[in-house]
C-alpha cells in the first residue's frame, strides 16, 4: 500500500527528506543533555567547579534552543509534506472518480466516495505527519537512549530485558484486533454521511410530507451506529496506554530500587541515576509513542485502503485503442440490445431493442414507470454500456468512438434539472464555453428562457444558489434546454425535460424543435402524450421491451397501451 501512497509526496520530497534530518538532530541534543545533567552533578557540583558548570549550562541551553528550533521547523516541513501529499492524493481521487462510468458510481456509492475523499485521506494526512517525525524520532530516540543506558550501567538496564517483551507483546495483540475494528468504523461513516446526504437534497420532499421526526430517528440510528463503531475501536486501543504506563512506572521504581543501592555501595555515581532515570523515561516514552503510531497507522491503513481501492478502480467505460474521433452524422441504431444495471443480462431492464433511427429524426419514447426509457437513452452516449448486442451513432458501434467526441455529439436534458452554484452565463457555458452573448440569448429564447432571464436584475449574470434553488422547477428546465442546445449537438435527448412547464410553453418548444433543430435527431421522453404527438415516430416501451413503434395516429389505432395513456389523460383534462 505505501508503495502506491509514496508517489503523492513527489512535489514535497524536499519537505519529506528534511523533516527526518531535523528530527535526528533534535533527538541527538535531546540524549546529550541528560549526559551533560550527570556531569554537572558529579563533577561540577561534587568538587564545587562553578565555571564547569557553567560552561556545561550553557552548553545544554544551546542544544535545548537548537532542539526547540529544529522541532519547530520539522513539524512544518512535516506539515508541509503530509498536507500537501494529500491534496495530491484527493485531487488523484477526484480525477479518478470523474472518468468514472454510472455503473462504477453505483458500485461505490457517493456518500462513500465523499467519506473516502474527506474522512479517509485526513487519516492518511495524519498519519503520515506523524510518520514523518514520530517514526524517526521514537526509534532513534529509544536505540541511543538504551545504548546510553548500557554505557552508563549494564547490569541496571537488564529491567528493559522484562519490560520490552510484555510491551510488544500486549501492543501485537491490540493492533491485531484494531484494524478490523476501523474498517468497521469508516463504513459506518459511510452511512452517516448517506444519511445527511439523502436528508439535505430531499429536504423539501421531508418537509411537505412531515417527515422530520421521522428523518430525525433515522439520522439518529446512523449517529449511535457511528458512536457504538467508534467506542468498539477505541475501547480496545485505550488498553494500549495504561499498558505502558504500567511498565513505565514499574520499570522506574525497579530502576530506582536497584539504582539506589547501587549508589549507596558506591557501584552508581548520583548523576549517572538521574541521567539513567532520564533515558528510562526516554526509552519508555519513545515505545509509548511507537504504540500510539502503530494504532494510527492501523486506523491510517484501514483508510489507505478504501482509497486504494478506488484508485486502483479502473473504469469500465474507457476509449478504445483505436477510437474514432469524430461522429459523421446523428443516426442511432440499437442492434438486439440487453442491459442491466449489474452488468448482468440475466438482471434484465433492456431486452431484444432492435431499432433504426435516421438522423433529423424526432422520436418520441412513452411507456409506465420502469419501463426502461431513461436506461435506453443513457445507452447512446456510453453512460452504461450495453450488456448485449450493439448501439451505433453515425453507424459506428458507439465503443469504437472516443468518449469525448461521442459526448460532444450527444446533448442531453436529465430528468434532473442540475445547476451548479454560479451565474447564469456560467451555467449555460457547459454547452459552448466560448458562446456570445447573442448565442446564448438565442438559446434562451429557443428554451422559452429568454424571457425570465433578461427580467431579472443581473440578466444573464444573476448568482445562482447551489442547484439552482432560488429559480422555479420550470425556470431551470428551460436553462438545462438552452444549454443543450448551445452544444449545437447531432443528437439531442430529452428525458422528461418539459414536464415543469405549462401547456402553451411546451407548445412552442416542441414547435421550436421541429423548426429549429433540422437534422439533429431529437429523442424526447415524456408522461404527457401531447408533448410526443407531433413526433415522426413515436416508440412504446413495456417492461424493457419494444411494445410498439408508430406515428401518434397509426399507435391510437393499433396499440392498446399507447391507447389506455391517450385516454387516460384526455380524461384527466376533460375533469380538470
Amino acid at each position: 500500500m505505501l508503495k502506491k501512497l509514496i508517489p503523492f509526496f513527489q512535489k514535497y520530497k524536499l519537505a519529506a527528506i528534511l523533516c527526518p534530518i531535523l528530527v535526528l538532530f533534535e533527538v541527538v541534543a535531546d540524549i546529550v543533555m541528560p549526559l551533560l545533567m550527570s556531569k554537572i552533578v558529579d563533577i561540577g557540583i561534587k568538587n564545587q567547579d562553578i565555571a564547569y558548570i557553567n560552561r556545561t549550562g550553557l552548553l545544554m541551553i544551546v542544544l535545548a534552543i537548537s532542539a526547540l528550533v529544529c522541532g519547530v521547523v520539522s513539524t512544518r516541513y512535516a506539515a508541509v509534506a503530509s498536507q500537501g501529499a494529500g491534496a495530491e492524493l484527493r485531487s488523484g481521487l477526484f480525477s479518478k472518480i470523474q472518468s468514472f462510468s454510472f455503473a462504477d458510481m453505483d458500485k461505490f456509492s457517493v456518500p462513500s466516495l465523499i467519506t473516502r475523499m474527506t474522512t479517509d485521506i485526513n487519516n492518511l494526512q495524519q498519519s503520515a505527519m506523524m510518520g514523518l517525525r514520530m517514526l524517526i524520532r521514537a526509534p532513534f530516540m529509544m536505540i541511543l537512549a538504551l545504548i546510553m543506558a548500557l554505557i552508563i550501567n549494564r547490569e541496571l538496564a537488564l529491567v528493559f530485558v522484562v519490560a520490552i517483551p510484555v510491551l510488544a507483546v500486549g501492543l501485537a495483540l491490540v493492533m491485531s484486533k484494531a484494524h478490523p475494528r476501523f474498517l468497521a468504523l469508516q463504513r459506518k461513516f459511510d452511512g452517516l454521511n448517506t444519511s445527511i446526504q439523502e436528508n439535505l437534497i430531499s429536504i423539501k420532499v421531508v418537509k411537505s410530507f412531515v417527515r422530520t421526526d421521522y428523518e430525525k430517528t433515522k439520522f439518529k440510528k446512523s449517529n449511535d451506529d457511528l458512536m457504538k463503531a467508534a467506542i468498539h475501536a477505541v475501547k480496545l486501543v485505550i488498553i494500549n496506554q495504561p499498558l505502558m504506563q504500567l511498565v513505565m512506572y514499574a520499570c522506574i521504581i525497579a530502576i530506582l530500587y536497584f539504582g539506589g543501592g547501587m549508589v549507596t555501595v558506591g557501584k552508581l555515581q548520583t548523576g549517572q541515576l538521574i541521567s539513567f532515570i532520564t533515558y528510562v523515561s526516554q526509552i519508555l516514552m519513545s515505545l509509548m509513542i511507537l504504540s500510539m503510531l502503530f494504532l494510527m497507522f492501523t486506523r491510517g491503513k484501514a483508510s489507505g485502503e478504501r482509497v486504494l481501492e478506488v484508485l486502483d478502480t479502473h473504469p469500465s467505460i474507457t476509449d478504445p485503442i483505436d477510437a474514432v474521433h469524430k461522429v459523421s452524422d446523428g443516426s442511432v441504431e440499437f442492434r438486439n440490445v440487453g442491459f442491466g444495471y449489474a452488468g448482468d443480462s440475466r438482471i434484465s431492464t433492456l431486452s431484444h431493442i432492435n431499432l433504426l433511427i435516421q438522423p433529423g429524426e424526432i422520436i418520441g419514447i412513452i411507456g409506465a414507470t420502469g419501463s426502461g426509457k431513461t436506461s435506453l437513452v443513457q445507452l447512446i452516449p456510453r453512460l452504461y454500456d450495453v450488456t448485449e448486442g450493439a448501439v451505433l451513432v453515425g453507424g459506428q458501434d458507439v465503443r469504437r468512438y472516443s468518449l469525448e467526441a461521442l459526448r460532444n455529439a450527444v446533448a442531453m436534458v436529465l430528468q434532473k434539472n442540475t445547476l451548479f452554484s454560479g451565474t447564469i452565463r456560467e451555467n449555460l457555458q457547459w454547452g459552448k464555453g466560448s458562446a456570445s452573448d447573442e448565442e446564448m440569448q438565442q438559446a434562451c429564447e429557443a428554451a422559452e428562457a429568454w424571457k425570465f432571464v433578461r427580467e431579472l436584475p443581473n440578466g444573464l449574470d444573476t448568482d445562482l444558489s447551489q442547484g439552482g434553488v432560488n429559480l422555479s422547477g420550470g425556470q431551470k428546465q428551460r436553462l438545462c434546454i438552452a444549454r443543450a442546445l448551445l452544444k449545437r449537438p447531432k443528437i439531442i435527448i430529452l428525458d422528461d425535460s418539459t414536464s415543469a412547464v405549462d401547456m402553451t410553453t411546451d407548445a412552442r418548444i416542441r414547435q421550436m424543435f421541429k423548426t429549429k433543430l433540422q437534422g439533429v435527431t431529437t429523442l424526447i421522453i415524456a408522461q404527457r402524450v401531447c408533448s410526443i404527438e407531433h413526433a415522426d415516430r413515436i416508440i412504446v416501451l413495456d417492461d424493457g421491451k419494444i411494445n410498439a413503434v408508430g406515428t401518434h395516429n397509426e399507435l391510437l389505432k393499433s396499440n392498446e397501451i399507447y391507447q389506455d395513456v391517450y385516454n387516460a389523460q384526455q380524461e384527466g383534462a376533460i375533469a380538470g
